[in-house]
C-alpha cells in the first residue's frame, strides 16, 4: 500500500475535480504496517478490497477509474512497468473486471513505451511487464491494438536494419511465448537471412524453434550456410535439427549431404550417412541420390551405394540413373554408360519409369567427352522419338560433341536446328562454337562470327509451336514483339560475350599482340574481368610473337587489377623464355614465384629442367641444380636424365672440340649408375660457399660419373679464372676407402685410371698420388696410367690409421692449363679478325 500511495502521490495526473479533499491526501501508513512486496508474476495478488478501503471508495464511481487507468496508461508510456503493474493489480484487487480496466487503458502508450523499453535493448522488462499483466488475466497480445502492433512490427524491423541479430531474436523468443503471432511481425526468411550473414547460427536455431514449421526452417538455414560455404555452422544447425525433432528429418539430411558437397568435403557426406544405418534408420530415395551426386566422382563408391539401395529395397528413379550416367562420364566408363542407358529404356518399355531431359543431355556429353558424335546424334533421335524436348544444355553437349573432333561444319548445323526449334543458345554455345573455329584454325572465321553477333545479334525463327517459349524469351530480353496468330515470326536476340568468350578470341590471335590487348582492353569497357585464363592466354601471344619485354608488364597489370599470378601464368611465362633461350629470365621468374609463395609444379619444374641445352654459364647451371634440388624437396620425382645431361655437355666443354668428336669418351654410353648421387656431388662442388674449396670426392661414384665431377669443378675453375681469381694451390682428389690390407678395390682402380687418364692423357695436366697420412707425394710413372700401384711397408694392423686414397693435381699444372685455354682463346679471336688474303 505505501508503494501505491507514493506512486500517486508523484503522479503528474490531477484527481477529478468532483472528488472530495480528503480523497486527494492518503493517510501515512502506520509504523507496524508490512511493507508493499514487489509483485511477482508467478504468486497471486496480496491487495484486496478488505485490504483498501480507500481504493474500494474511489473506484465505485466511473471518474475515479478513469483516473486510474489514465494513470496506468502514463506510466507504461514512462517505462515504469513495475509501478504500472502496481496499480493495475490494485485497481483489479478492488473488483473491477480485468476487461474493463483492459478497455480503458491507452493502447498507443503502451505501445509508446513498450518501444521505448525495447529501443533501450531491455527485454527483460517488457518480460516482466508481458508476465505481470498475465496474472491479473490479461493476454498480452491484447496490449495492442493494431496500430499498436504496427509500432511492435517497426521495433523488430529496426533490430533487423541495424543488425541486432540477438536483440530480435530474443525478442521474438519473448513474443512467441505470450502467443503473439511472429510470423506477421517481421519475414521469417530476413531473420534467418541476417543470422547468416552474421554467421550466427545459434540465433538461427533459436529462432526457428519458435515456428511450428521448425523442420522447413532448418533445412533453409543449412542450405543458406551451405550457399556460403559454411560447413560448420551448417553441422551446427543439422545437429540441432535432431535434437529438435522426435524423428529423423529425411529432407534435413539430404541438404547437409548437398550442403557438403557444396563445401567440397564428401567424406563427411559419406559419414552421416552410415550414422543414419548405425541408427538402423532407413535413407529414402533423395537422400541415396543426393550422397550419389556428392560422390559421383568415385565411382565405385557410387556404384556401392546404388547396390546398397537395391539391398536396403530402396526404389531408383531416374534421377538415380542420371546420376549414375555421370558419374559413369566423370570415370570415362563408356560402355558401362551405354549398358545402364539400355537397362533404363527396358525399364521405360515397361512403364517402370520415364527418361527425361537431363537422362538423354547427360548421356550426350558421354558420348561427346568420348569423340563419339555420331552415337551422341543418335541419342538425339532417341531423345526426339520418346517425346521429348531438347533443352540448351542438350543442344550445347551435340554442338561440343562435333567441336571436339574438328567437325566444324557439323556443329555449325547443329547451332541453326537449335534456333529452328526455338530453343535460345546460352553463351556456353556460342563460345564452344567460336572454340571449335579456333581449334580449327579457322580464326578470321571466328572474329567474323563474334563481330555480327555483336552488331546485330542472331535472328531465331519462332513457330507457333514454340509460341510459349519465345513470349517468355520476348520478355526476358524486353523487346516488343507482337504476338499475333502468325506461323511464324524471327526475333532478334543480342549477343552477350562472356570472359571466356574473349579468352577464345585472344588464343585466335596467335602472334598478334595488339591485337589481344586490344580484346583485353574491350572487355573491360563491357565491365568483364579477365580472369587467370585471361592474362595466361595473353602471355602465350605475348611469346608468340616473340616479346619477351612485355611478359613484365602483363604479370605487372595482373597485381594491378588484383589477381595473383598462379602457377600456371608463371610456368607459361618460364616456358616462354626458355624457347626464346633466356634462361636468366627464366630463373628470375622462377624466384620471384617462389617469393610470392606460389608452389611450382611437375609442369614448371621440368619446363626449367628439359631446357638443358640453352644452360652454358656456371652460374646457370648452379640454378638449375638448386631447381632439381628443389623439386625433390617439394616431393616431385625428378627425372635425372635431362639434368644429368646437361651436367655432361657443360662439363664436357672443358675437352678440346677435336677429341670430343672423336668419340674418345661416351659417357652417357657406358655409365649405369644411379644419377641421384652424381647429381648431388656435382651440386655440392658447385655451390658458392664451396668456391675456396680445393677437394674433390668421388667416392661411391663410377669411373663416367667420376669424370663428370671432375670436369665439372675443371670447368667451375676455369670460368673464376676468366673472371680473375686465379688458382695457386693444389686440389687433392679423394678417390676412397681401401680395404682391410689396403689393396686397392677393382671399382676404385677402375675410377683412379679413368681421372688420371682424363687429367694427364686429354688435359695435359700433372696428377701425382698422394699418401694421406704422412703428406708425402709419390711421383708416379706411366705404371699409374695402367692402374699398377707400390705399397710401403706394412706396419702393425693395431697401429695402422685409416688411409684415403688420393691423387693431387698440382696448383702449378692447373695455371699452366688456364693460360694455354686463354691464349688459345685469344688466338681464334685474333685469326677471325684477321683478313682472308693474310692465310696465304
Amino acid at each position: 500500500m505505501r508503494d501505491a500511495l507514493s506512486i500517486l502521490a508523484s503522479s503528474t495526473v490531477i484527481p477529478p475535480s468532483g472528488t472530495p479533499l480528503r480523497h486527494r491526501r492518503h493517510p501515512i501508513p502506520s509504523a507496524t504496517a508490512k511493507p508493499r512486496p514487489k509483485l511477482n508474476p508467478k504468486h497471486k495478488s496480496k491487495f484486496s478490497t478488505s485490504t483498501s478501503p480507500l481504493f474500494s471508495s474511489r473506484l465505485d464511481n466511473k471518474q475515479s477509474l478513469t483516473y486510474y487507468t489514465e494513470l496506468a496508461s502514463n506510466l507504461v508510456q514512462d517505462g515504469r512497468f513495475e509501478d504500472f503493474l502496481i496499480v493495475a493489480e490494485t485497481v483489479v484487487a478492488s473488483g473491477v473486471k480485468p476487461l474493463e480496466f483492459l478497455g480503458l487503458l491507452n493502447k498507443h502508450n503502451v505501445a509508446s513505451g513498450v518501444g521505448r523499453v525495447l529501443g533501450k535493448g531491455n527485454v527483460n522488462s517488457v518480460e516482466l511487464l508481458f508476465s505481470g499483466v498475465m496474472k491479473l488475466g490479461i493476454e498480452p497480445v491484447q496490449l495492442f491494438d493494431g496500430a499498436a502492433m504496427e509500432s511492435l512490427r517497426e521495433e523488430c524491423r529496426r533490430f533487423l536494419k541495424c543488425g541486432a541479430v540477438e536483440q530480435l531474436v530474443s525478442l521474438v523468443e519473448m513474443l512467441a511465448g505470450f502467443q503473439f503471432l511472429i510470423k506477421e511481425l517481421v519475414e521469417p526468411s530476413d531473420v534467418i537471412n541476417l543470422c547468416i550473414k552474421k554467421r550466427n547460427p545459434m540465433a538461427a536455431i533459436r529462432y526457428a524453434q519458435n515456428f511450428p514449421h521448425a523442420e522447413m526452417l532448418f533445412c533453409s538455414i543449412i542450405h543458406e550456410f551451405g550457399k556460403k560455404r559454411d560447413l560448420a555452422s551448417a553441422l551446427t544447425a543439422f545437429e540441432a535439427s535432431k535434437q529438435n525433432l522426435s524423428s529423423p528429418n529425411m529432407h534435413a539430411c539430404r541438404t547437409i549431404i548437398d550442403v557438403c558437397g557444396l563445401c567440397g568435403n564428401y567424406l563427411k557426406s559419406r559419414a552421416i550417412f552410415e550414422e543414419l544405418l548405425a541408427d538402423n534408420i532407413t535413407p529414402n530415395a533423395y537422400v541415396f541420390n543426393s550422397l550419389m551426386n556428392v560422390n559421383a566422382h568415385d565411382f565405385n563408391y557410387t556404384r556401392d551405394i546404388y547396390k546398397k539401395m537395391e539391398k536396403l529395397g530402396v526404389t531408383a528413379d531416374i534421377t538415380t540413373y542420371n546420376i549414375l550416367l555421370k558419374s559413369c562420364r566423370l570415370a570415362a566408363k563408356v560402355e558401362l554408360a551405354q549398358d545402364i542407358y539400355r537397362e533404363i529404356r527396358k525399364l521405360e518399355a515397361k512403364g517402370a519409369l520415364k527418361l527425361d531431359v537431363f537422362t538423354y543431355s547427360t548421356m550426350i556429353k558421354v558420348f561427346a567427352d568420348a569423340k563419339m558424335w555420331r552415337l551422341a546424334l543418335e541419342i538425339k533421335e532417341d531423345m526426339v522419338s520418346s517425346g521429348v524436348t531438347p533443352n540448351t544444355v542438350t543442344w550445347s553437349s551435340l554442338i561440343s560433341a562435333c567441336a571436339n573432333v574438328g567437325l566444324l561444319e557439323q556443329a555449325s548445323k547443329l547451332f541453326d536446328e537449335m534456333l529452328q526449334a526455338g530453343c535460345q543458345p546460352n553463351s556456353q554455345c556460342f563460345n564452344i562454337l567460336l572454340h571449335a573455329c579456333v581449334e580449327a584454325c579457322q580464326f578470321d572465321r571466328a572474329f567474323r562470327l563474334f563481330q555480327c553477333w555483336k552488331e546485330s545479334g542472331f535472328q531465331q525463327t519462332i513457330t507457333d509451336g514454340n509460341l510459349k517459349n519465345s513470349d517468355e524469351f520476348v520478355q526476358e530480353d524486353q523487346m516488343r514483339v507482337p504476338m499475333r496468330p502468325y506461323s511464324h515470326f524471327t526475333v532478334r536476340v543480342p549477343f552477350r560475350p562472356t570472359t571466356s568468350t574473349y579468352n577464345i578470341l585472344i588464343k585466335a590471335c596467335g602472334t598478334d599482340y595488339y591485337r589481344a590487348q586490344a580484346l583485353m582492353d574491350e572487355m573491360r569497357t563491357l565491365g568483364l574481368s579477365p580472369d587467370q585464363v585471361s592474362w595466361s592466354t595473353l602471355l602465350d601471344v605475348c611469346g608468340a610473337s616473340g616479346n619477351i619485354a612485355g611478359i613484365v608488364p602483363i604479370l605487372r597489370s595482373m597485381h594491378e587489377t588484383g589477381i595473383q599470378p598462379d602457377v600456371i601464368t608463371y610456368t607459361t611465362a618460364i616456358k616462354i623464355c626458355v624457347e626464346h633461350k633466356k634462361p636468366t629470365f627464366a630463373f628470375t621468374l622462377f624466384a620471384q614465384m617462389l617469393r610470392y609463395q606460389i608452389k611450382p609444379n611437375l609442369v614448371t619444374y621440368n619446363t626449367i629442367l628439359r631446357a638443358r641445352s640453352r644452360y652454358r654459364s656456371l652460374k646457370q647451371v648452379q640454378k638449375c641444380l638448386y631447381v632439381y634440388q628443389h623439386m625433390r624437396k617439394a616431393g616431385y620425382k625428378p627425372n635425372d636424365y635431362y639434368l644429368k645431361q646437361l651436367i655432361e655437355e657443360w662439363s664436357e666443354g672443358v675437352i678440346q672440340k677435336e677429341l670430343r668428336n672423336k668419340g674418345s669418351f661416351a659417357s652417357h654410353t657406358t655409365d649405369s649408375g644411379p644419377h641421384t648421387l652424381l647429381l648431388e656431388k656435382v651440386a655440392e662442388h658447385l655451390q658458392d660457399g664451396n668456391s675456396e674449396s680445393l677437394s674433390i670426392d668421388l667416392r661411391g661414384l663410377t669411373k663416367v660419373e667420376a669424370r663428370i665431377v671432375v670436369l665439372a669443378v675443371l670447368r667451375k675453375i676455369k670460368e673464376k679464372y676468366r673472371a680473375g681469381i686465379p688458382i695457386k694451390e693444389d686440389v687433392s682428389i679423394i678417390l676412397g676407402l681401401p680395404g682391410v690390407h689396403a689393396h686397392v678395390s677393382k671399382e676404385e682402380s677402375e675410377v683412379k685410371e679413368a681421372v688420371v687418364r682424363l687429367l694427364q692423357h686429354d688435359l695435359g695436366l700433372q696428377v701425382y698420388e698422394a699418401d694421406s697420412r704422412t703428406g708425402i707425394d709419390i711421383t708416379r710413372d706411366k705404371g699409374v696410367l695402367e692402374g699398377s700401384s707400390s705399397t710401403r711397408e706394412s706396419e702393425a694392423p693395431t697401429r695402422r690409421p685409416v688411409v684415403l686414397h688420393r691423387l693431387k693435381l698440382t696448383g702449378e699444372s692447373l695455371h699452366h692449363w688456364l693460360q694455354r685455354k686463354m691464349c688459345a682463346k685469344h688466338g681464334n679471336h685474333l685469326h677471325q679478325r684477321m683478313p682472308s688474303n693474310l692465310d696465304s
